[in-house]
């Protein structure tokens, strides 16, 4: 039985061998967090941390870079425990069978839950990090948003998806973005140019303004590639523009619209906190919610719930996660703000190695949190997609 106390001093043990042995192996860092304080990165540059550096800045952010509280409430939904052995688990890659054991390692894994039924099968942290720690997830802060727009929607706040972004977001007036609606934004189809290269410093997703009016102003200035709705591009910068319609519209912090309407009431555990634009500003709706495993995993149980609180109220439109699940007219794998893996089954996903995985189905959530050496890779691409398939597998439907 892989239980969680045992996973974490494999991972312990791991780390003292190469020591001993006095390999340098990236793939084998950990990092004590009682010794996060003395050792925070000098910089805050989200593309560019590395190594420890990495680690500590993921574990740390709100020591690094603006953030608004997200605060857990009184009640806490539990997580029973009902831990699966999974010594005999394999899955595979290019005709290669791997262990779970293989999968922490080579995919730089810092945390792992899978749930099923709302119980815990398995449990992983890595890296020195605990139930408590706080891991910045980047991009599944883009699946929140989608969330939190359909709540929004519910509420009268958003009149309709097909209401121009231009509606809520003057300022963009007489741009390319003039016949854009929330509903293309959403799908990553605005059909405004934007490069999302990661590696490239001189990328819009490397260059973009944190402030707002200047964000807006380097958006507005980008040329018309396509038309609106037909065609699929990943946009980091349009989810900072779904984040600000959204804040304009419920008229308050985005944070504080996630307290409200699913972090206390649904019953997350712990603290979270939401990156911002800067000091004092709006939340970054494409980036960078930071809590922990076992919320993220409580995340993916309200996304199963289809909105629906412990009470019985409902937070979301009916349907609406079938809605945002469905394949879009720019990209079958693409909805609102989810990536669709097919058969229902979708994900929330994060450069880095953040993820969460979800099939309806069959009542599964599985999480990870990782600390790639790169932003995106084939190679970890692979194993995490072969991972996940593998898991599902193990459960009937």
């Amino acid at each position: 039985m892989l239980s969680s106390s045992s996973l974490i001093k494999r991972s312990l043990l791991l780390t003292a061998c190469f020591v001993l042995a006095g390999t340098a192996h990236a793939e084998q860092r950990w990092v004590d967090p009682a010794g996060d304080a003395a050792d925070l990165p000098k910089t805050g540059n989200l593309l560019t941390w590395t190594g420890d550096d990495q680690i500590i800045a993921y574990r740390n952010l709100d020591k690094l870079l603006p953030t608004r509280l997200v605060p857990a409430g009184d009640y806490t939904l539990k997580l029973p425990d009902k831990s699966r052995d999974f010594a005999d688990f394999r899955y595979q890659v290019e005709g290669e069978s791997f262990t779970l054991d293989d999968f922490l390692d080579h995919n730089e894994v810092a945390g792992l839950l899978i749930l099923k039924d709302g119980d815990i099968h398995l449990e992983h942290y890595g890296f020195g990090n605990t139930e408590d720690s706080r891991w910045v997830t980047y991009s599944m802060a883009k699946s929140v948003v989608s969330m939190l727009t359909g709540a929004a929607l519910k509420d009268g706040y958003i009149r309709s998806l097909d209401d121009k972004v231009t509606d809520y977001l003057p300022h963009l007036k007489g741009s390319s973005y003039d016949d854009v609606s929330v509903r293309n934004v959403l799908q990553m189809a605005s059909g405004v140019e934007w490069n999302e290269d990661y590696a490239d410093p001189k990328s819009d997703v490397a260059n973009i303004p944190t402030n707002l009016l200047d964000m807006f102003e380097f958006l507005g200035s980008k040329k018309r590639v396509a038309p609106a709705g037909e065609v699929f591009s990943y946009n980091t910068g349009e989810t900072n523009l779904a984040g600000a319609v959204l804040r304009a519209a419920i008229g308050n912090n985005l944070a504080t619209y996630l307290t409200d309407k699913i972090w206390q009431p649904f019953g997350m555990e712990a603290d979270a906190n939401w990156l911002l634009h800067e000091a004092g500003s709006g939340e970054r709706g494409g980036c960078c919610i930071s809590a922990t495993l076992r919320d993220y995993g409580r995340l993916g149980l309200f996304a199963l719930s289809n909105g629906t609180l412990p009470d019985g109220s409902q937070v979301l439109p009916k349907g609406w996660m079938d809605e945002s699940t469905a394949p879009s007219k720019g990209s079958d794998g693409y909805g609102y703000l989810w990536w669709l893996v097919g058969d229902g089954v979708y994900r929330a996903a994060g450069i880095y190695g953040q993820g969460i995985y979800i099939n309806p189905e069959k009542d599964l959530v599985i999480v990870t949190l990782g600390a790639w050496d790169t932003a995106v890779g084939k190679d970890y691409g692979n194993h995490r997609d072969a991972f996940f398939a593998a898991v599902d597998k193990l459960y009937r439907r």
